[in-house]
């Protein structure tokens, strides 16, 4: 395996246990903005500092005629507590870095510091554009970015990112073209009826009995709106409604997540849940209130650029390095947004060690990594980026 040198490998993992030590949330990463801007800075970089509250875009320029690829890292850590006893155990009681952030922000940093010694060797001509970006937990820190004119101000043309994965053993890269993580939309229903007296349902119009079917009528999205080939999930993951065990209270409160893997069912699955949930609620009577809100699109990678990670992994790890297998999710991925502006890929590096016992999924108080997983990552990624600029 060709890899980075051991002296890298160390930097790589005491800035990860850093980050992962003092943790912040979505919109407050003011340390780890400062962390990263220092060293930047020690490198002798201009960035640009405050997008999107405390993002950073950082370009380094060959001096050669090409395209400009963004390649991103996430900050924002979760609201979870901590139970690992480790020398690096998050020290903000309630804050953690449970889904490998931490690791990301690390693996760009390094490239920074890789890009200044022997920037030609990564960079044969073009630019490439850092980007250190707040809020990918449901903060939707990349539209911001988006929003704030990242893409234009730097003229991108292509855009890469990675996530330790801790569903793939460490030495793994999961890489796959077309959709790949899931879009994700929350959505709220307040369903108003009448109340009453329990024991006389007959003047009232029970909002319970229309959440819940309201409930069972929305599991038809999936069994018999949605092909069979195209993923789609519908959850209700919350409901609650009256106080009194002899009451039909007025309104109930349903809330989920609908989770959608192709642009094509991303676009209709507003629509359908308004009908089904409306048409419903009128059927009993009662009366459907709906909030939408649209988190983040699905994550499409674009064959070419999933092709060049694809090359990238197997020149640095070998053949047989690369896996489709659990490198498919209905989780969620605001670097989506990106990925709706110009082509890119979005890979996952395995961070899995049953031997370690560094088995805990993603969002688990328990959630760490193999941390040689770092310099796997940074390689892979120094290695497409020179694929891709030498191309194009």
């Amino acid at each position: 395996m060709k890899t980075i040198s051991p002296t890298r490998t160390e930097e790589l993992v005491r800035y990860r246990r850093f980050i992962h030590k003092h943790p912040e949330l979505r919109y407050e990463e003011v340390g780890t903005a400062d962390f990263v801007s220092k060293h930047l800075a020690s490198l002798g970089y201009t960035f640009q500092a405050g997008i999107a509250k405390t993002g950073i875009a950082c370009l380094i320029d060959s001096g050669k005629p090409g395209k400009t690829l963004l390649v991103r890292a996430d900050m924002d850590a979760l609201p979870i507590f901590e139970e690992n006893k480790t020398d690096y155990t998050s020290v903000h009681k309630g804050v953690m870095h449970a889904c490998g952030h931490d690791a990301h922000t690390s693996v760009l940093m390094g490239l920074a510091s890789e890009l200044k010694e022997n920037p030609s060797a990564i960079v044969p001509k073009g630019r490439v554009l850092l980007v250190f970006q707040p809020a990918e937990e449901g903060g939707q820190g990349a539209d911001r970015m988006i929003e704030e004119g990242i893409l234009e101000k730097y003229d991108v043309s292509a855009a890469l990112a990675l996530h330790v994965w801790n569903h793939i053993p460490v030495g793994k890269v999961g890489v796959v073209d077309g959709p790949m993580m899931a879009a994700v939309d929350e959505f709220q229903i307040t369903v108003q009826g009448v109340s009453g007296h329990g024991a006389m349902p007959q003047h009232t119009v029970d909002p319970i009995l229309v959440g819940s079917h309201i409930v069972t009528a929305l599991q038809s999205i999936v069994s018999r709106n949605t092909d069979p080939l195209d993923s789609c999930v519908v959850t209700v993951g919350a409901f609650h409604a009256g106080h009194a065990f002899n009451v039909i209270s007025e309104t109930a409160e349903l809330k989920g997540t609908i989770r959608t893997f192709t642009k094509e069912m991303f676009d209709k699955a507003p629509e359908l849940f308004k009908r089904v949930v409306e048409n419903t609620a009128s059927a009993f009577g009662a009366k459907a209130i709906i909030h939408y809100e649209r988190t983040n699109a699905p994550t499409i990678n674009h064959p070419e650029m999933a092709n060049i990670v694809r090359k990238a992994s197997e020149n640095i790890l070998g053949p047989n390095s690369v896996t489709e297998e659990h490198a498919k999710t209905m989780g969620g991925e605001d670097f989506s947004a990106f990925l709706m502006k110009v082509p890119g890929c979005y890979f996952f590096v395995g961070s899995m060690n049953e031997e370690k016992g560094l088995v805990h999924p993603h969002h688990s108080s328990k959630f760490d990594i193999d941390e040689t997983s770092l310099p796997i990552g940074l390689s892979v990624m120094k290695e497409a980026i020179r694929l891709y600029l030498e191309t194009h």
